[in-house]
């Protein structure tokens, strides 16, 4: 039972606006003003640097189920994809501007709920909340954000720069945001058979905290710069390991090879799909929604790479662009396939 609720129309869009941004406190030097005006002004880079912006559309039903996603955590997670994307560049995420359509369901206490969460995110990687809009729906929850970014001239990542031969890398762990949200759907089809029964999520906490709690990988762009290292190329994976190494091979007019026992796993992602009967390798291949960084590098700087703790050299590039191979542990090939997530498919 709600403890309070107060519905948003007693209270109208403007007045909803100053509850949700009234504690947003600027961060960046580069923000002249921000929220409360028509538009957000933001001070021109320094020489050199480049500005970097990126958007995503997340809706009820399709990228999240309010189900097993909780407000806040929903909240920390639209930012987070955002910014993975502008790490994707190799840049550093500066400013925000969130859009919501919200229907009758949800009440100023819940609206609240959900910009704690991205207030939170905002806070965690020092990026400013500059603007957005509210409005009304009449199909469930949209959260648009825009991100924005500044990378230097020469530091600038795209998909289209990797080259024959060179080494492909991705940080972290894959699979687990995947096997994260098997674990829910799980449950709530239990809960859907049987609504009194009680959620068993325990043991699963770092998958359940991968899918609901993502993080952008900020920290992987700052060490690369401590390494003098500049990425020939680079993507964020949020379709799975094949989706994005084929975006970059297709990019760069190169082939791709990758290698089965080089992919990075953790252990209880790695059980969790045995007992779920899934291969594990298909979940980091297919599964989506790691926001790990993949990226290439001239094969000189293997050594830098090779026992680097948050990186994993799976494959490399080759001259071929017909060539999309998996090498399987029994040295076996397989054709590499895209079956990450598409938003337009309903089986994707």
């Amino acid at each position: 039972m709600d403890a309070e609720r107060t519905e948003i129309g007693t209270i109208g869009e403007f007045g909803l606006i100053a509850e949700i941004t009234k504690d947003i406190k600027l961060q960046s030097p580069r923000t002249v003003v921000g929220v409360g005006d028509d538009a957000a002004v933001l001070a021109a880079t320094e020489e050199g640097k480049r500005t970097v912006v990126s958007t995503d559309l997340l809706c009820e039903g399709v990228h999240f189920n309010l189900m097993y996603s909780p407000l806040k955590h929903l909240g920390y997670k639209a930012i987070v994809v955002n910014l993975s994307d502008i790490c994707a560049m190799n840049a550093r995420p500066t400013q925000v501007v969130v859009g919501l359509a919200l229907s009758n369901r949800f009440s100023v206490e819940a609206t609240k709920e959900l910009y704690s969460g991205i207030r939170l995110a905002c806070e965690r990687y020092k990026v400013d909340l500059v603007g957005g809009d509210t409005t009304s729906s009449q199909s469930g929850l949209m959260i648009s954000v825009t991100a924005l970014g500044e990378v230097s001239e020469h530091s600038t990542c795209l998909r289209s720069g990797a080259k024959p031969g060179e080494l492909l890398v991705a940080s972290g762990e894959l699979g687990s945001a995947f096997m994260g949200l098997q674990v829910l759907e799980r449950e709530k089809h239990v809960f859907e058979e049987a609504p009194g029964a009680q959620p068993d999520l325990s043991g699963y906490e770092v998958l359940l905290e991968r899918q609901l709690k993502p993080e952008a990988r900020v920290d992987i762009v700052e060490e690369l710069e401590k390494l003098e290292i500049v990425p020939t190329s680079m993507i964020d994976i949020s379709d799975g390991l094949a989706s994005e190494a084929l975006h970059i091979a297709a990019s760069s007019g190169c082939g791709v090879r990758i290698y089965e026992e080089k992919i990075p796993m953790n252990d209880q992602m790695y059980e969790t799909a045995r007992a779920f009967n899934l291969d594990p390798t298909l979940c980091t291949l297919s599964g989506g929604e790691d926001y790990e960084l993949l990226f290439t590098v001239p094969q000189e700087r293997f050594e830098d790479i090779r026992n680097h703790p948050m990186f994993s050299i799976v494959g490399h590039m080759t001259d071929d662009p017909e060539e999309r191979k998996l090498i399987t542990r029994n040295g076996m090939e397989a054709e590499l396939k895209a079956q990450g997530w598409d938003s337009f498919n309903e089986e994707g």
